[in-house]
């Protein structure tokens, strides 16, 4: 499970609230863990790096009149929302998998299986075929043993 990267991002909620809070240090120390979680393409990511105060006229005009005035700041509200849901994610759905490593196996199994067993093993892949566990195991069952050995230790030593 993914504890060490939930406790990363438990102690950042818990940064929000200090007595001497700085938005920049906090961000940039987010976005490092959120990188590294989620990578570098993460719409959680962008979140971060989009959070802000906006101190332009005009929104300053329209809080006030609104009498918008709030015990809890928005920024940090917004910043602690988004961090509850990446934790929920990681609770649910555990780590994602990168798309480094997908394509890294993608790769291989191109190279150590036939042109044939290489399209059957990705359509099913790909399919919502509900015995698709079951026809994988079967194409793979057919590889010689090595090939398996061969797909097992590029996997285990790359």
């Amino acid at each position: 499970m993914a504890d060490k990267e939930i406790a990363l991002l438990q102690g950042q909620i818990e940064r929000l609230y200090e007595k001497k809070f700085d938005l920049e240090a906090w961000k940039s120390h987010t976005i490092i863990f959120f990188e590294r979680i989620f990578g570098k393409d993460s719409s959680k990511l962008k979140m971060i790096k989009d959070l802000g105060y906006d101190y332009s006229s005009w929104n300053l005009r329209d809080t006030a009149a609104a009498g918008k005035t709030s015990d809890k700041d928005p920024v940090l509200l917004q910043a602690e929302e988004i961090l509850k849901a990446a934790i929920t994610e990681l609770e649910t759905l555990g780590l994602p998998q990168t798309n480094k490593e997908k394509e890294k196996i993608r790769e291989l199994l191109q190279d150590e299986l036939t042109g044939k067993n290489f399209k059957e093993l990705e359509a099913l892949i790909q399919s919502e075929d509900n015995e698709k566990t079951e026809k994988i195991t079967k194409i793979l069952d057919e590889l010689e043993k090595e090939k398996l050995t061969s797909i097992v230790l590029k996997l285990l030593t790359d």
